[in-house]
């Protein structure tokens, strides 16, 4: 092939992660606390969906159905604090972890009636109940964590005042909540630093090498790569390298400042049907999202942008008059069901973290202990199996 061998020594790598997003990261982070010897491989890390999000930590705002969607990702709300701590340990930088709750507001005509919101109050009841017996022995859940309240009137207005009158109610969810994405990728990127985990910066992998049920190697733009095992982390680009459903969903995005000792106009992210609103603790409002099938076209346009600030102002008219900050876009990686692709790949030592579509920050804690756990036992843990690319199949 005309390649070389990086100057790299072979067994000085365990791991060989591609791909330097939030997956990526975690992954390399919590195989490094294992004592393993990962290196990453990037193309852009400024590319990576990460620099992107929001940052919602939204299993039950998101209304996943039961099952092991929904398992996964209230595993991966649970793991958050004990997550958030050690990497802020292990950095001393503040991630922007917030478990200031989700309000989802249902507008006239959605949800017609208080009868109707407390039967589904009541089917939450007993999900919570169904899932919470399905997740004792995988993960320590915190106490009450399907909470969710059915909000009207006083209530409401208490909760957040300055609702356009469409809203005729809202679901309370307190355990939902953000984490500053901007923050959190310095504080992985930090982390890994601390820990000396190799990143390689504009490397493009151009393909795996196999040989049987192996993977021998990764040819990149810098030579060949080696290593004990290999993880496939490259979000919305995982498909240029693996024959997986993995496409580009873009998403158009826009932040509003307030003005200096502007009281904050929202109390806890607003998640409504056509429009979510995340109030970081830096006085600026984060607006999201668009969800456009435009493969990988950069760029913000008119229409994403007024369809942003037309649902904003008819839900909050009171945030008309702020600033608009920034605007930016980004892809996040969607696959036909919406679930991610975790586990083993079609090779023995190659190992699948991407899909994750909306919930990528999310279940950053849980794939990384899960991949991880994986990797050091040399096979998928169970957890994984209804998220393996084989369901494709």
């Amino acid at each position: 092939m005309g390649m070389t061998l990086s100057p790299l020594e072979r067994n000085t790598i365990d791991v060989l992660i591609v791909g330097g997003g939030t997956m990526g990261l975690a992954i390399g982070i919590e195989l490094a606390l294992q004592g393993a010897k990962p290196t990453i491989l990037t193309r852009n890390f400024e590319e990576a969906a990460l620099h992107a999000a929001a940052g919602m930590l939204a299993p039950q705002a998101e209304q996943l159905s039961p099952g092991p969607m929904l398992d996964l990702c209230l595993a991966s709300r649970a793991l958050y604090p004990d997550w958030i701590s050690k990497l802020e340990q292990l950095t001393g930088l503040d991630a922007g972890y917030w478990p200031c709750g989700i309000l989802a507001p249902v507008y006239e005509g959605e949800e017609s009636s208080e009868k109707r919101a407390r039967g589904r109050e009541n089917q939450e009841q007993r999900n919570g109940e169904q899932i919470s017996s399905q997740l004792e022995n995988s993960c320590r859940m915190p106490d009450a964590f399907l909470l969710a309240h059915w909000l009207t009137g006083e209530e409401l207005t208490a909760r957040q005042s300055g609702l356009a009158p469409k809203v005729r109610g809202a679901w309370w969810y307190p355990q939902d909540g953000q984490v500053d994405n901007q923050a959190l990728a310095k504080v992985l990127l930090m982390a890994a630093t601390e820990l000396r985990i190799p990143i390689k910066t504009h490397i493009t992998v151009d393909q795996f090498l196999t040989t049987n049920h192996q993977v021998t190697g990764v040819a990149t733009t810098a030579g060949i790569w080696q290593a004990d095992h290999y993880v496939l982390a490259s979000g919305a680009w995982s498909q240029s390298l693996l024959p997986i459903p993995v496409i580009s969903r873009k998403g158009q995005m826009l932040a509003l400042k307030l003005e200096p000792g502007q009281a904050p106009p929202l109390n806890q992210v607003i998640f409504a049907p056509d429009v979510y609103l995340v109030p970081r603790q830096s006085e600026r409002i984060v607006i999201g999202a668009t969800s456009e099938a435009v493969d990988f076209r950069p760029g913000n346009t008119p229409q994403g942008i007024r369809q942003l600030l037309s649902a904003t102002t008819a839900l909050c008219p009171g945030l008309a008059d702020l600033t608009i900050e920034k605007l930016w876009w980004g892809f996040r990686p969607l696959t036909p069901d919406e679930w991610p692709i975790l586990g083993q790949g079609a090779w023995d030592n190659l190992w699948l973290a991407t899909g994750h579509y909306r919930n990528g920050i999310l279940l950053a804690p849980i794939t990384a202990h899960h991949i991880s756990e994986s990797i050091l036992k040399g096979q998928s843990v169970p957890p994984l199996t209804p998220f393996s690319y084989q369901r494709f199949s």
